[in-house]
Order: C-alpha cells, then structure tokens, then sequence
C-alpha cells in the first residue's frame, strides 16, 4: 500500500469529480429508503455499479482510456482479495462455531456473568482488549464479537447497540495496536516511526474512549430492566440442546494464541474451523445429526453435518424462540452477498481512481484552507470522502497521507500530526460506510445492518471530532521546531 501510485488528471474539474458521488449518494439514500434492510441483498450493489458507469463516463470525456479504468478495477479487487477469503473463512468458523457450542457455550457462561446494567462498557472494555492483543478488529469481531451480540440479543438489548460498543472496543484496540496494519501504515506514509505515532495519538484516542465509555455506562444504568427476558429460562434452554464446557474454550484460545504469535489470519480462521468440527463430533454429535435428520452419527453423516455448516445456513431449533434466532449461521454462503458488495465498491473506487477524481477531491480539499486547524480539518474531509469514494480504508490513510505531508512540513508541524489525523479519521469512520470493506464486513459478520449500529458506533464517530477540537484549540500539536 505504501507504493500505492496516485493518479491525477489535470483535464478534470472538481465538479466533474465531485458528479459521480453525489449521484451514487443520492441513488444510495432512494434505494435505501425503497428497500430498508432488504437494500444490501443486491440492489445496492447495482448502484454502485451504476456509480461507476457515471464515473467511467466521465473519464471517457477527459480522455481516460476505458482499458486504464479497468486496470484500475482490477487493481483494486485484486487488493481486496485477502478480506474476501477472511469473510468466507469467516463464515465457515461462525458455521462450526455454532454446531461446536462455543457459541452457546460464550453465550451460557455470559449470560452469567455480565450485567445488564454494565454489559454495553463491558463489551467494549472486552473487545478493546482482545484488538490490542491481536491487533485486528476483524478478528476481534468474528470471535468474541459474534458472542457478545448474542448474549444482548438474550438479554433483550438491541443488537445495533451491542454492535456499536463492540465496534467501539475493537477500533480502539486497532488504533493502538503496533500489531495492526492501519497503525503501520499511518505513520510510514506520515514520515515518522511507530511507537511515536501511537504516544501521539494517545492524547486523542484515550480521552475519547473514555467518553464512549461513560456514554455506554450511562445507557446500559438507564436500560428497562423488565424487559430482560428470564435467564434461567435462556440457560435451561441453552443446556437441552448443547453440552455445555469449559474445554469448548480451548477453541477461541487457540484462534487467539495464533494471531498473537502472528500466523497468517487466514491460517487462524481455518485451524479454528476444523479445530471446531472435531470438537463438534465429540462434544455436539446429537446437534450434527441433527443437521443431516439422521439417527446415527457415521463418517457420512458427520462429514455432511460439518459441511453443511460450513457452507451453507444452519438453524439449530431450541425450547425458546429468543435463542432460535441467536443460533443461526449463514456460514459461507451468508458472506456472498458482501463479498459481491465489496466487489462492486472496488468497481466504483478503481475507476473513480483511474480518473483521477480521487486526487482532484483530496487536492481541493487540502487548498480550500490555509490555517492550521484548516490542514487538519481538510485532511479529516479528505479522509472521510475517501471512505464513501475508494470504498477502502487503506486508501483513505495512503492518498491523504501522500498528499499532505509536504503541507503540514510547510506549516512546521511534526509528522505524528498527520499520522494521528489519519487514523483518526481514516481507520475508524470505514466502519460507518456500508459499502466501504470494514463497514460490510462487520455488519456482515455481526449480522447487525450498519444503519442500525451506526448512532452507537460512537467512539468512531467521535474520533474525527476530537482531532479537530485539538487542532482548534492547539492542544498537543507539535512542531517541528520550536517557536521563539
């Protein structure tokens, strides 16, 4: 990513550059209202191309050739690569999972455990944890995430605000991970080193985190604790159709152990997988012959019952309707239609970078303003136009990144201003984009809509806010050298 060439077209104008987003936003915003929820099983991704179309038509007529934009299409699905075989692993663990009882298993023990009142902080206190161990929100998400939304649903929380904290939680620990790519990659396209960029982006990234973490604290105090459906009731269920243990642990604790000792996250998810189907046959073999309608558990049964969870949607029917609808797994299949959105995202980005609308939307952005909090607020709007534009949030830090680093030299501030500003801006607003990767990925994998988890994604959308309010009030901001 940090060789990431960026192309700029000196026959367009800003308008022409600015044409094909407002047309896909306005098409986004009818089709959304037509369809609801139902807008992500395909008709979103057409507007999108559509999007697309009205970009390439725009290059054709400032002398783009149609065989450079694809090129560049093809650039950018080929980048996306590594997150679609994760969303399909994904699938495949969230399948085995099920069948295994660890997710049963993390729902029983958690239903126990967390307190209504305190399980909101607690979901982001749990998952801020485990990002900064493992330096990865994705995998934050698809382990104890998926979990955690669950035992809301039991609780009688709604699953946007569970989703909001665990996104809150798992950003947070993405930020400040040096295990994480985004945190790599700010400060090397900035200009200076790791360890000083995360120091730096401390100062705004704490204080905004304990903000969210009042907000959530404050939310689950004022929750209606009579509609909380009866535990007990939950945990008789949970017990009747799963054998329930602690050994089903050893499961997550593996995933785990894997990202933190830096295997291959693709590596992980497929170990994990299998590690689940075993424990499947051994502890579950009354759930996975149920799975085939079979009254003994032989090698073709049990294969078809692994793989038919795996690969294909899995119900498993409890004693009570609240579970039924947490113990459901599209596994594969159920990440189709976001990889088929990212595809199309990639589609719209590569030729909207092809055009070079990409540059001209960043470079207007950045001399529209001359002072200080002027770079910075330029730097967080082309950050987040990226995110809806490019669809990607690794363009989002690179393209700004490349881009303003002479500028902020010029006005005497220290590198870490910039790379600070791109993460704040650039890493976690990708979430809060539905056609942006991260955005289709965690409402995918958490099976939460990104409308419905994005007013309490609110570390996410506080990050931006508190960069510029310390850029408005020159609180940290270091320079170069000293003023005498």
């Amino acid at each position: 990513m940090k060789d990431e060439k960026i192309i700029q077209n000196k026959e367009l104008s800003i308008w022409e550059a600015l044409l094909p987003v407002i047309i896909l936003v306005a098409l986004l915003a009818f089709n959304v209202f037509v369809y609801g929820d139902d807008s992500l099983g395909g008709s979103n991704q057409f507007i999108l191309l559509i999007g697309g179309a009205i970009a390439a038509i725009v290059g054709i007529f400032n002398k783009v050739s149609f065989d450079r934009m694809l090129e560049e299409v093809a650039n950018n699905i080929k980048s996306t690569s590594g997150a679609i075989l994760i969303l399909l692993f994904v699938g495949a663990l969230a399948g085995t999972w099920l069948i295994s009882g660890v997710i049963p298993a993390m729902i029983y023990y958690g239903l126990q455990i967390l307190s209504p009142s305190y399980f909101l902080a607690a979901c982001m206190i749990i998952c801020a944890v485990i990002s900064v161990a493992t330096g990865s929100s994705w995998t934050t998400s698809a382990t104890v995430g998926i979990a955690l939304v669950g035992i809301g649903g039991a609780l009688g929380i709604s699953p946007g605000m569970t989703a909001g904290a665990v996104i809150s939680g798992a950003y947070f620990g993405d930020k400040m991970s040096p295990l994480s790519d985004t945190t790599n990659l700010a400060p090397a396209m900035a200009g200076t080193d790791l360890f000083t960029h995360i120091r730096y982006m401390s100062l705004t990234t704490v204080p905004t985190m304990v903000v969210t973490l009042i907000i959530f604290t404050i939310i689950g105090l004022n929750l209606d604790t009579a509609t909380i459906p009866d535990t007990e009731s939950l945990l008789s269920a949970i017990e009747e159709s799963f054998v329930i243990t602690p050994w089903l642990f050893i499961i997550p604790l593996v995933v785990i152990i894997l990202i933190l000792k830096k295997a291959p996250p693709l590596m992980a998810l497929l170990l994990g997988t299998l590690l689940a189907a075993v424990f499947a046959l051994i502890f579950q073999p009354e759930v996975v012959m149920g799975l085939t309608q079979s009254k003994d558990l032989n090698l073709i049964t049990a294969y078809q019952g692994v793989m038919n969870s795996i690969t294909v949607e899995t119900k498993i029917t409890t004693s009570n309707e609240i579970l039924n609808g947490l113990f459901t797994s599209g596994g594969m299949y159920g990440m189709l239609g976001t990889i088929w959105l990212i595809i199309c995202a990639m589609v719209f980005g590569g030729i909207m970078d092809a055009i070079g609308a990409l540059s001209k939307i960043s470079k207007t952005l950045l001399n529209a303003f001359d002072s200080i909090f002027g770079l910075f607020a330029s730097t967080v709007a082309s950050c987040l136009a990226l995110n809806v534009t490019a669809s990607d949030q690794y363009l989002a830090i690179v393209v700004p990144g490349k881009m303003y680093a002479q500028a902020y030299k010029e006005k005497n501030l220290a590198p870490e201003n910039l790379s600070r500003t791109l993460e704040d801006a650039g890493t976690v607003t990708s979430v809060l984009v539905p056609w942006n990767t991260c955005g289709a990925y965690q409402s995918s994998v958490l099976g939460v809509d990104t409308t419905a988890y994005i007013g309490y994604a609110f570390f996410n959308y506080l990050s931006p806010f508190t960069t510029l309010l310390f850029a408005a009030f020159q609180i940290k901001i270091k320079q170069l050298t000293q003023k005498k």
